[in-house]
């Protein structure tokens, strides 16, 4: 069983997840303050303070829900701009460079090599 589990934890996948996950979570951080302290006061210099929490319908607060619906839009946007554009970018460039580079050429195998090398000696006699 503990064996198992040590092969499961060590599995490049499963590491690989948990690094996703906390870089992911550092980053949420960072996006979130971009969001609160920087992208919210623009915005509510042209349009007000954009916040919506005092709207409410009947006991359901809409407003809160409307908040963070519009911090997930400039989240994945900020996101997209910051992270998903540029690394979309980058693996156009790399397929555009692998296209221009020259075919390799195949390996010849060693018994055609042999034979090439015989055909040649029985020519130059």
């Amino acid at each position: 069983m503990i064996d198992g589990f040590k092969q499961f934890i060590f599995r490049g996948n499963a590491v690989d997840l948990a690094v996703g996950v906390i870089v992911g979570g550092a980053f949420g951080t960072i996006v979130s303050s971009l969001t609160t302290d920087v992208i919210t006061p623009i915005i509510g210099m042209f349009g007000g303070q954009p916040d919506f929490k005092e709207i409410v319908v009947g006991p359901v607060m809409v407003g809160n829900f409307i908040n963070a619906v519009v911090a997930f839009l400039i989240t994945a946007f900020a996101l997209y701009v910051l992270i998903v554009a540029p690394m979309n970018k980058f693996k156009e460039i790399q397929e555009r460079n692998k296209a221009a580079e020259p075919p390799a050429a195949p390996e010849i195998a060693e018994d055609v090599k042999l034979l090439t090398e015989i055909r040649d000696l029985l020519k130059s006699r």
